[in-house]
C-alpha cells in the first residue's frame, strides 16, 4: 500500500511509520520541518506539509491509498485538536482517500460503569491528562458525525506507554478492555500493530474502535 502519516515524527507516529515500513508498505511521511525525519526508516518519502491547511492533506493525500493521522496539538494548547481533525477530513474528503485517525480513550465508556465515558471515571483519566482527553472525545464525535469521509478511529487503551510489540492483543468497539488486574493499557508498538493490521484488512470504516490487552 501507499501510505501518507501525518504527524509521523511523535511517538504513536514513528511507531506507525517503523510498523507499515516493517510490513513492506510505501510510506510518505509529512512533516512540518524536514529536519525531524533524519532518522526515518530507510525509502520513507520526507515531504513537508502541515495537517492544518486543507489543501496541504488534500494534495499530500491524493493517489495514495490510505492517510493514517497520528496528530496531536503542543502541549497547553489541545483544545486545537478539533479544529486540526476537522481540516484533516475535510482534505480527505477532497481528495477522496480512507483515513485512520489514532485518537485518544476519553469517549470509550467504562468496563464497569454502564453509561460512563472514561473521561468522567477518575480511575482511568486523571488530571494530569484531562484536556488532551477532553479534545479527543470532542475528536471522536465530530468523526462520528461526518458521513462524507471514509474514516476509521482508533481508541488506544487508557494507559498508553513505549514497550514491546508482542501482536498479542484483543479489539473492542465501545468500551475499554481492561487485562485480569483491571488495568487499561497497551503498548504504542502494539497499537501500531493494530491500526495497520485496520489499515490492510478494514474492519472499522466509519466506526471507532479499541485496542488493549
Amino acid at each position: 500500500m501507499i501510505i501518507t502519516v501525518l504527524g509521523a515524527t511523535g511517538s504513536v507516529g514513528r511507531r506507525i511509520v517503523n510498523e507499515a515500513v516493517g510490513r513492506g508498505h510505501q510510506i510518505t511521511a509529512v512533516l512540518r520541518d524536514l529536519a525531524a525525519g533524519v532518522d526515518m526508516p530507510e525509502g520513507v518519502e520526507l515531504v513537508s506539509g502541515d495537517v492544518n491547511n486543507v489543501d496541504d492533506v488534500r494534495r499530500l493525500s491524493e493517489g495514495q491509498d490510505l492517510v493514517i493521522a497520528a496528530i496531536r496539538p503542543p502541549e497547553g494548547e489541545e483544545k486545537a485538536l478539533v479544529e486540526m481533525t476537522r481540516n484533516l477530513l475535510d482534505g480527505v474528503i477532497a481528495s477522496g482517500v480512507r483515513v485512520i485517525i489514532s485518537g485518544g480513550a476519553g469517549g470509550l465508556f467504562s468496563p464497569d460503569k454502564p453509561g460512563v465515558l472514561l473521561i468522567d471515571d477518575p480511575r482511568f483519566v486523571g488530571e494530569a491528562w484531562r484536556d488532551i482527553a477532553v479534545a479527543c472525545v470532542e475528536q471522536l464525535q465530530l468523526c462520528k458525525n461526518e458521513q462524507r469521509a471514509d474514516w476509521t478511529y482508533v481508541c488506544p487503551s487508557a494507559y498508553l506507554q513505549d514497550g514491546e510489540r508482542t501482536g498479542v492483543f484483543r479489539l473492542g468497539h465501545d468500551t475499554a478492555l481492561i487485562d485480569a488486574d483491571g488495568a487499561s493499557k497497551i503498548s504504542i508498538q502494539d497499537l501500531a500493530v493494530a491500526i495497520v493490521d485496520e489499515a490492510e484488512r478494514p474492519q472499522f470504516r466509519q466506526r471507532h474502535f479499541t485496542v488493549g490487552y
